[in-house]
């Protein structure tokens, strides 16, 4: 899918303007938002300021601790009910259970003066009740119709808890793996998470917002919160309005043209302005631009927040840069409840920035079917919810596609599934924690199978698999090396699990040192001096640098977080009942010092040569390569595939025109593989410096045995759009080189011109 980023509105008449800050920004048209709909706009003309506010201030539930966020325990029920009667909240989040829900709902449209019913919204981001792979590990499947699937599936459990928004998609491209809430998008480049994140909306939301199994989706974090300096969670960005437009900007377009209805707006600034009270953002490139019909929500107190930003003086001055920027709806926080009217009696705030607000609010309720059926899905009988057979089954399934083989030296793999002793070694060998990864928040999930669970009941002898977990997470065990020696010694190969725990990647959990924990390191040299076969089980929530005895393992499966199914799809991949397809959504380098890392670098003028070879005032580190230890898109399967027979259908393509362009992969091993075949270009001279490569297409294909395939990609000018010296989009005539490649490193190549006519 080509995504094309219009040109930003000269509302300054200055391509700086998006860094500039505007006290006043004008309010947005209400036409678009919501039309001349008769029954919003009679609640808008009967409504007090006080209940147009209501509509737009957000909480989490009374009486409630959510980890992490404290100020949620500020309202107590009783408050909660007075506030949905008076009609001082658009909704809550987070609050499980329908009972409480029904309550409040009844309220709100049987006592409260209008009537107007309550959204209910959740932070649901792999999962309800059944958890499938953090988004990360969904998009190592280069599948965005698995995770179209895995987000119906969703849906449906949210809603069936009453539920009708989520909070997600998270569409932040991340090149520091560092930044830890990098496992909840799809890595580092902007035409797969494109893909990936229209595919998530399309998921959430179904074919039609008003049914009853429909999540509204929320992409999210509006805007470069991935960029974050440092890769440090919630700390500044600062990048040029042409990265901005380039590389961050694209999955939130693909999100909405996919029909998302909500935008989160983020935590971050850039260039000196926070993302919530940046009206360039907020109302010039999502309502003026990209013509924006639904409503921007902040994130949780993030209004609140920049007070702490230093760039709003208190409370009252926070209230009125969020709003007037474009926030429509304050999360948690209650400034909007609390300054809002008066903001609004004194003119400070236009009214009719305040009704279009609402308006907006009201539409999106609408469209989700609130006011026609308020209590849908809210009129059950609680009950003990079984697991449903099918999301299990395709949780395995999406376990499976999200592990990615990086190595299988000696063809360790695949294990037989009898006659050989198994030692399986590591902190994540046996029980259930650190299986599900962050996010998963809500009570009555489905069980998950360990790995000691799957392992062994995948083999033919129970018996033949050991099990010591050998150190902790990040610290030794007394005796564990000792008995972690002996167990491999005793055994015929050695499966070490280690990697990062659930709380060492998602929010505010930023690493400075992105490599296996000192203790699990120590555990790995120790095993890999018995001698055995090593096949290292990887779990991690981020690329990861690796060295040493894991460097050096003889099979390494990057298996990150994969939910419910994690021992079952582990075990169908180590024993050779599927065979792995996933691949890197991430690059991986040699070293934490390397990062930000990322494929699609900037050319310099001092560029090493292909092969790498260390040169003199060249661009590289004097301690290691320019490469990357694995590269994005990698991975491999049980089958060697060779690519070969490259060909264009010409070798210059007009402006209007297409180009076909065609390669031959063959699997040239004993199994059948499924190899994604990616498409890549570049552009040798433009007026603005390009990427060394960019990704623009793949194919997922199975090969038989012995058999070839020919895959083709239609390429048009489009396609190698970029923002030119005017910030706008261009396409610039000129030589280009084209990889068809297994990643974005190597691949077979051609050449073609782009032409004017």
């Amino acid at each position: 899918m080509h995504v094309r980023i219009p040109a930003m509105a000269a509302l300054l008449g200055l391509a700086c303007f998006l860094f500039s800050p505007v006290s006043h920004a004008a309010p947005a048209t209400a036409e678009g938002a919501a039309g001349a709909d008769a029954r919003i706009e009679s609640l808008i003309a009967r409504m007090t300021v006080e209940e147009k506010v209501g509509q737009l201030s957000l909480y989490g539930p009374a009486d409630t601790n959510i980890p992490g966020n404290p100020q949620a325990a500020q309202r107590n029920g009783q408050q909660e009910i007075d506030d949905v009667r008076a009609g001082r909240l658009t909704g809550l989040f987070n609050n499980e259970g329908l009972e409480r829900k029904r309550v409040l709902q009844e309220v709100a449209v049987r006592e409260s003066r209008l009537g107007i019913p309550l959204l209910y919204g959740a932070d649901v981001i792999h999962g309800f009740r059944t958890i499938f792979p953090m988004p990360l590990a969904e998009a190592a499947s280069w599948e965005p119709e698995l995770a179209e699937r895995t987000a119906r599936v969703a849906a449906v459990e949210a809603s069936a808890d009453g539920f009708r928004w989520t909070f997600a998609p998270m569409v932040d491209i991340a090149r520091d793996a560092r930044w830890g809430r990098g496992i909840e998008g799809a890595g580092e480049d902007v035409y797969l998470a494109n893909q990936f994140a229209a595919a998530r909306v399309r998921g959430f939301q179904g074919s039609d917002l008003s049914r009853a199994d429909s999540l509204l989706a929320t992409p999210k974090h509006f805007a470069a919160y991935g960029a974050a300096e440092g890769g440090l969670d919630y700390a500044a960005t600062d990048i040029s309005e042409r990265t901005l437009r380039q590389v961050y900007l694209p999955p939130f377009r693909a999100a909405l043209d996919a029909g998302a209805l909500s935008v989160m707006s983020a935590f971050n600034e850039i260039s000196g302005i926070p993302s919530i009270a940046n009206p360039a953002l907020l109302t010039g490139v999502l309502r003026d631009e990209w013509k924006f019909k639904g409503f921007v929500v902040s994130d949780y107190t993030a209004d609140e927040e920049l007070i702490a930003h230093g760039y709003a003086a208190d409370g009252r001055q926070a209230a009125k840069q969020s709003f007037l920027a474009g926030t429509d709806v304050s999360m948690q926080s209650g400034l909007y409840m609390r300054y809002l009217p008066e903001l609004v009696a004194s003119g400070e705030v236009p009214m009719a920035r305040l009704d279009d607000a609402v308006r907006r609010v009201l539409w999106v309720k609408q469209k989700l079917g609130l006011f026609d059926q308020p209590l849908r899905g809210l009129d059950a009988a609680p009950q003990a919810r079984a697991d449903n057979p099918a999301h299990i089954a395709l949780a395995r399934e999406d376990a499976r596609r999200s592990i990615v083989m990086l190595k299988n030296e000696r063809a360790v793999l695949p294990l037989p599934k009898s006659g050989r002793k198994i030692a399986l070694i590591g902190p994540f060998a046996s029980g259930t924690q650190d299986l599900l990864g962050a996010w998963s928040l809500f009570p009555g999930q489905s069980a998950p199978v360990g790995i000691d669970e799957g392992l062994r009941a995948a083999l033919a002898d129970p018996g033949a698999l050991t099990v010591v977990r050998g150190s902790g997470i990040d610290a030794p065990l007394a005796g564990g090396i000792e008995a972690a020696v002996a167990a491999a010694r005793d055994a015929d190969v050695v499966v070490l699990a280690i990697g990062e725990s659930e709380r060492m990647s998602g929010e505010a959990r930023s690493r400075t040192d992105i490599g296996i924990p000192q203790a699990q390191q120590d555990l790995a040299e120790a095993v890999a001096a018995t001698g055995k076969p090593v096949v290292v089980l990887l779990s991690n929530g981020r690329a990861m640098a690796l060295r040493g005895a894991v460097r050096n393992a003889d099979a390494i499966l990057v298996t990150w977080f994969l939910g419910v199914q994690t021992g079952t799809a582990i075990a169908d991949v180590v024993f050779g009942d599927f065979n792995p397809s996933g691949r890197l959504p991430v690059s991986f380098p040699q070293t934490s010092g390397q990062v930000p890392f990322y494929y699609g670098q900037k050319r310099t003028g001092r560029p090493l040569p292909d092969n790498d070879q260390a040169m003199a005032f060249k661009t590289r580190y004097v301690d290691t390569t320019n490469q990357a230890l694995y590269p994005f898109g990698y991975g491999i399967g049980y089958a060697p595939v060779r690519y070969d027979g490259m060909e264009l259908s010409q070798d210059r393509l007009p402006l209007g025109g297409t180009l076909r362009v065609r390669a031959t992969v063959t699997n040239t091993g004993q199994r059948e593989a499924e190899e994604v075949v990616q498409l890549y270009a570049a552009e040798r001279a433009a007026s603005v410096t390009r990427p060394v490569r960019e990704l623009k297409n793949f194919r997922k294909v199975r090969i038989e045995p012995g058999a070839s395939k020919v895959v083709e990609f239609t390429l048009r000018a489009d396609d190698l759009q970029f923002i030119g010296r005017d910030m706008k989009p261009t396409v610039e005539p000129g030589e280009f080189d084209l990889w068809v490649a297994p990643s974005a490193a190597g691949g077979i190549r051609k050449s073609f011109a782009l032409t004017r006519e």
